[in-house]
């Protein structure tokens, strides 16, 4: 009799499982707010002419020729193409399956080209996609590493507020220990260690004293801003030419790979800090996933009472993870000192560490995608820097925000549903 109504029950019970989906309407809407406004701009702001696109530059192996295209036309095809990701979207919604990320994908690059088309047309410069791509990497070096090392934090169970503190850090201490021993590789493993001096005294009040993360985190952002000020006002600016004059890291290219046209000179012509985030970001991901010490982090960031019970030290391995983490940023730390500038200067991280914690929710808590989120938020941050050399009618306040809205956009309503490690930001107690 059990059997029979299992067997009874079973076809409705699947269909039912079947009619049950976690789809949302966040993305679709998201897409079609997005279009709208892109649809506004171009019926209340038309701007004629041609826009010119530069594939390569005049020092490269191979030099591709300029793509010149109507301007109008050109954002008006994209536009419909993101009408139809959109419609495609909408159909999936009400299917009650999820829209895929590919497609969130090509509306952005759709709805990209036809934006830069419009801010470009006219222009007598070309538009470097080189420029535009290069640049995107340089300024998402400290926020994919600043994410990574969040992830690796909040995967064990430790909400890592502090990454812009730890950013500065490494890049103060790089700053000097650079200039005192005239070595960048000197400074990057001071900023190394800066990174995870601050990423113990997070896990001590957090994980031994079981004081409140976020508050732990954000104390300790104002306390490095506090003191590398301080030191900058009393010790670098007077000692500028002993203390906070390093020397940068040179780039490496990578022969017969950076002859590569577009992506060449963007990915394969770059300085030693960004070869190692190429290594870093699967690295981190392999340890993560397919270790046993990665086994033990998502332990204890899920359920920690149940790692303790099958012997895992959980302790231990928080704070393992939370200095880990500390020492990745730390890397991004220096960037800024012995890579993009050879000086340090006030505040000079300028909120980048709270931008890579939006990477982290917007790449849930997932190192690849992470890093992916960096990468946008970078991108975001350069597009301002490439239309004001191209003359943009658009009002350089709003490309000063421009990253920030991305931001915004990508976390509330692109990302669909993140679920945090179910034991990030709550402090274990042995019973």
């Amino acid at each position: 009799m059990t059997a029979t109504t299992v067997d009874a029950a079973g076809p409705d019970a699947r269909a039912a499982q079947r009619t049950v989906s976690t789809a949302t309407w966040k993305a679709a809407v998201g897409l079609g707010v997005v279009l709208v406004l892109y649809a506004l701009l171009l019926l209340l702001a038309p701007h004629e002419g041609s826009a010119r696109f530069a594939l390569s530059t005049s020092t490269d192996f191979v030099v591709l020729s300029t793509i010149v295209v109507p301007a109008m036309a050109t954002a008006w095809v994209c536009g419909a193409v993101g009408l139809l990701v959109l419609g495609y979207a909408v159909v999936r919604t009400r299917a009650g399956r999820r829209v895929p990320t590919w497609a969130i994908a090509v509306f952005a690059v759709a709805l990209l080209v036809g934006f830069l088309a419009w801010a470009a047309a006219g222009s007598p410069r070309d538009l470097s996609v080189v420029g535009l791509l290069g640049g995107a990497v340089g300024l998402s070096v400290p926020l994919v590493y600043g994410a990574l090392g969040g992830v690796v934090g909040e995967r064990a169970g430790v909400v890592n507020i502090a990454i812009e503190g730890q950013l500065l850090a490494g890049a103060f201490v790089a700053a000097i220990v650079g200039s005192i021993t005239n070595s960048p590789w000197a400074g990057l493993v001071a900023a190394v260690v800066a990174s995870a001096l601050v990423a113990l005294v997070l896990g001590a009040f957090t994980i031994t004293y079981k004081v409140n993360q976020v508050i732990v985190g954000v104390v300790l952002n104002v306390l490095v801003i506090g003191l590398t000020s301080f030191f900058y006002s009393e010790l670098l600016v007077p000692n500028a030419e002993t203390l906070n004059s390093t020397t940068r890291f040179e780039r490496l290219p990578i022969p017969l790979l950076e002859s590569i046209p577009v992506i060449g000179p963007v990915l394969f012509n770059q300085t030693i800090v960004v070869y190692l985030m190429y290594i870093a970001v699967p690295a981190v991901w392999y340890a993560l996933f397919r270790t046993r010490w990665g086994l033990q982090v998502r332990a204890v960031g899920e359920h920690p009472k149940a790692a303790d019970t099958v012997g895992i030290d959980v302790v231990k391995a928080r704070y393992r993870a939370v200095l880990i983490g500390g020492a990745v940023v730390g890397l991004g730390g220096a960037f800024y000192t012995v890579v993009s500038i050879n000086q340090f200067g006030r505040e000079m991280t300028a909120g980048a560490g709270f931008i890579a914690l939006a990477a982290v929710i917007f790449g849930k808590w997932d190192p690849l995608r992470a890093a992916l989120a960096g990468l946008l938020f970078g991108f975001a941050t350069n597009l301002q820097n490439v239309l004001s050399v191209v003359g943009s009618p658009v009002p350089s306040q709003f490309m000063l925000m421009l990253p920030y809205l991305v931001t915004l956009l990508a976390v509330a309503g692109l990302v669909g549903r993140s679920r945090a490690p179910a034991a990030s930001g709550t402090p274990y107690t042995k019973e």
